[in-house]
C-alpha cells in the first residue's frame, strides 16, 4: 500500500530489501500506491521500478484504488515470484491472481494490524483481518521477523507450517568526527548533557507517554538529561488526537525533551553515536520487531525495549541492553538508569550485529526461499 517517501518500518523495510535484490541481480517491481498525488505513476529509484496507481480515496490509515486489480494481473503475469507486504487489503487480491497465474507467493507478515476505536477504524481493521487471512491462506509461504512473534501471534500461529522467520534489513550510513560535530553543534548538544534517544513516529503504539512518565525521577539524578525524538511527530496519519494528548506533557519537560523530525541517513547514524542508550517502550503487537533497536546496536548503542513477542529479541540475541514490562514508566525509570551508571555493561559485537542484518544477507535468505518455490 505504502511505499518511499512515505516513512515507517514498514516502507524503510521493503525499500532495503528491493534495493538489495536489485543488487543480487534480480528485477524488482514494487506496486504501491500514490497516496501524494505529487508523486509520479512510475519511475526508477536504485534499479527499482515503482508503480503508483491513482488512489480515489483514503480510509482509516489506508487507501482505496480502483485500479490496483488491473496492475497487479499485468505486473503478476510477467514475473517469477509474488511478495506482497501485509497489513494492507491489497495482498489479498494478489495472492488470489498468483494462485490463479500460477505463480508463487511469499507473504512478508509485519504485524498485527490494531487501529484506534470508531466505526471507520472498526470496519478498516476487519476488512484488513478478512484480508490478511486470505493472504496467508494463499500464500506458498509467510515470512516474519521471528518464530517467537509467529508463535505468540493470534494470527500468525494458525500458519506456523508455513512460517519462516527471516529478521529486517539493517543499513546505516557511516559516519565521521566531523559528522558527529555537526549533528551535536546543531541541536546545540552540551558535553556534560546526558543523552537519550528515541526513534519512531509519534503514535500510540510507539508508547511515548511511558518515556515522558519514566522521566522525572531519571531528571531528578541527572539534572542535565535530555531526550532527542527521532522521527515524524507532527501530521502523523491518524496519531492527531494522541498528539493533543501528549502536547502538554512534554511541553512540561522543557529542555528535556527536543524533536529533532525526520533526519537524513547520516544525521540519524550520528543521533544513535551520540545517544548514550535509546527507548522503545512499544505497546502492542503492532510493533513485530523494532529495526532501531538493530541500527542502535550497530552504533554500539544499548537499548531499553518492551517485553512483548518479537520486540525482546535483539536484545536477547546481542545482550545490548534490557527489556521490561510494557506500559511501565517505574520500570523503564529504574532501566534507564542502570544503563546511566554502568555505561560499559550493555556492549557487543557491533560487526556481527551488522553483518547478520545486512540487506544483503536478509535479500539472500529471501533469494533462497524463492529459488525453492519457483519451478525450474
Amino acid at each position: 500500500m505504502y511505499y518511499r517517501p512515505h516513512y515507517s518500518g514498514l516502507t524503510i523495510y521493503t525499500e532495503r530489501l528491493a534495493r538489495a535484490l536489485v543488487k543480487r541481480g534480480h528485477h524488482v517491481t514494487v506496486l504501491t500506491s500514490r497516496f501524494d498525488a505529487a508523486l509520479p505513476a512510475e519511475e526508477y529509484q536504485d534499479g527499482v521500478q515503482i508503480i503508483r496507481p491513482w488512489v480515489l480515496l483514503g480510509v482509516s490509515k489506508g487507501v482505496i484504488m480502483p485500479s490496483m486489480p488491473v496492475w497487479a494481473w499485468k505486473i503478476i503475469r510477467q514475473v517469477d515470484i509474488v511478495n506482497p507486504h501485509v497489513p494492507q487489503p491489497d495482498a489479498a487480491v494478489m495472492t488470489m491472481i498468483s494462485k490463479l497465474l500460477k505463480k508463487p507467493s511469499v507473504l512478508t507478515y509485519h504485524c498485527d494490524l490494531q487501529l484506534p476505536q470508531g466505526i471507520v477504524h472498526y470496519l478498516a481493521n476487519q476488512g484488513s483481518h478478512l484480508a490478511n487471512s486470505i493472504s496467508a491462506t494463499l500464500a506458498d509461504r509467510i515470512v516474519t521477523n521471528t518464530e517467537d512473534y509467529a508463535e505468540n501471534s493470534p494470527f500468525l500461529s494458525k500458519y506456523l507450517d508455513k512460517i519462516h522467520a527471516i529478521p529486517p534489513p539493517i543499513e546505516l550510513s557511516e559516519v565521521n568526527p566531523s559528522i558527529l560535530n555537526a549533528f551535536r553543534e546543531k541541536y546545540h548538544i552540551q558535553p556534560n548533557e546526558r543523552i537519550i534517544g528515541m526513534a519512531s513516529r509519534l503514535a500510540t503504539e510507539k508508547g511515548v507517554e511511558y518515556l515522558v512518565k519514566a522521566l522525572p525521577p531519571v531528571i531528578e539524578k541527572y539534572p542535565h538529561l535530555r531526550v532527542l525524538f527521532a522521527g515524524q511527530f507532527q501530521d502523523v496519519l491518524g496519531e492527531e488526537a494522541y498528539s493533543q494528548k501528549l502536547a502538554p506533557l512534554i511541553n512540561d519537560l522543557g529542555q528535556h525533551w527536543t524533536f529533532l523530525g525526520v533526519l537524513d541517513s547520516k544525521e540519524f547514524s550520528a543521533f544513535f553515536h551520540t545517544a548514550e542508550l535509546t527507548v522503545l517502550p512499544s505497546i502492542n503487537s503492532t510493533e513485530s520487531f523494532g529495526m532501531v533497536q538493530v541500527e542502535s546496536m550497530i552504533c554500539g548503542t544499548p537499548v531499553i525495549s518492551t517485553d512483548l513477542p518479537g520486540v525482546r529479541q535483539p536484545v536477547i540475541m546481542t545482550g545490548m541492553g534490557c527489556s521490561i514490562p510494557s506500559r511501565n514508566a517505574a520500570a523503564l525509570s529504574q532501566a534507564i538508569l542502570e544503563i546511566l551508571d554502568h555505561p560499559g555493561k550493555y556492549s557487543g559485537d557491533q560487526q556481527v550485529v551488522k553483518e547478520r542484518f545486512s540487506p544483503d544477507s536478509v535479500a539472500g535468505q529471501y533469494e533462497t526461499l524463492f529459488k525453492q518455490l519457483i519451478p525450474d
